[in-house]
Parts: structure tokens; C-alpha cells; sequence
């Protein structure tokens, strides 16, 4: 399935800043899985109770959410949606800190490793 985006008053599931689909690149290209698939997920675990789940994979699954951004197919489970919805994912490295970071508007509470959430 396709994420539309028919009606602008809805939030898209996902959105990546430019510097996260760089990084996405980099990191695709330095394993040697150029032209994968990004697949976000919430997976149970982590200090708050859910983590966010990144990894590549080569092709949807027949109920996934496709999110088509530049250069980059995005794959969603159904299940995933409901937490994701809304959720930016940028990339940043700093001297303080370097890693990618997750603005979630359904998160009720946060860790302080950024990546756990409830």
C-alpha cells in the first residue's frame, strides 16, 4: 500500500530531513546495500517501554506501507503506523552528539537516549 497524500490535513506517517536521507545513503552505500529499502519500526523494548527500529531491506512485504521519498522507499508495518504518524526523523553530528533523532508527536514520554519511547 501507497501513502497518499490526497488530503493535505493529514499528517504524513513519516517524514526524513535532508541530512537523514544523506546519512541513509552513506550508510546504505558504506554496506553495500545500495537501492535498499528503509524500514522504520516500533519494536517493544527500551527504558520507556518502545524503541524505534531501523534497518534495510530489499523489498516490501505484500502489506506494508510504502512511503516514496527522494531517492529512498520508506517501508512501514500497519502495526507501526498509529506511533509513527507525524514523526520527523533527522540526522544530526555535532560535537555534543552525532545520531538520528526522533521528533514523535504520540510520545507521551521519553528517555534520554532519544531512541525509547511510550
Amino acid at each position: 500500500m501507497n501513502e497518499t497524500n490526497s488530503n493535505t490535513n493529514s499528517k504524513p506517517i513519516l517524514e526524513l530531513t535532508e541530512a537523514a536521507i544523506e546519512k541513509i545513503h552513506s550508510m546504505a552505500k558504506k554496506d553495500g546495500k545500495e537501492g535498499a529499502c528503509l524500514r522504520v519500526g516500533v519494536v517493544t523494548g527500551g527504558c520507556a517501554g518502545l524503541s524505534y527500529d531501523l534497518r534495510f531491506q530489499k523489498n516490501p512485504y505484500d502489506n506494508d506501507v510504502v512511503i516514496e521519498m527522494p531517492g529512498l522507499k520508506v517501508l512501514v508495518h500497519p502495526d507501526s503506523v498509529p506511533f509513527l504518524k507525524g514523526t520527523q526523523i533527522d540526522y544530526v553530528d555535532t560535537l555534543k552528539e552525532s545520531g538520528f533523532q526522533y521528533k514523535n508527536p504520540n510520545a507521551t514520554n521519553s528517555c534520554g537516549c532519544g531512541t525509547s519511547f511510550s
